[in-house]
């Protein structure tokens, strides 16, 4: 199993459909059972669903510190 390739197809899935981001956000390892199309054992989605959350997370703070820098460069003009 290659829990790598299945956090990148889960996020991937996840951030492309709003409605699923936010069950997800709920119920984690329902949504991503019906994600992978599989009961996985729970030791097995523990680390896959901390996985999704973490790259989630990153990719939220990534687009918004873009947002900052972006409107930080408007202050100083250049000579």
């Amino acid at each position: 199993m290659d829990i790598q390739k299945i956090i990148n197809d889960a996020v991937a899935k996840l951030k492309a459909d709003d409605k699923l981001l936010a069950n997800f956000r709920q119920n984690p390892t329902k949504v991503l059972e019906k994600l992978v199309g599989i009961d996985l054992p729970d030791d097995k989605v523990d680390p896959i669903v901390k996985g999704i959350l973490a790259k989630l997370n990153l990719d939220d703070l990534a687009d918004k510190a873009q947002g900052i820098v972006g409107a930080l460069g408007g202050l100083f003009g250049k000579k």
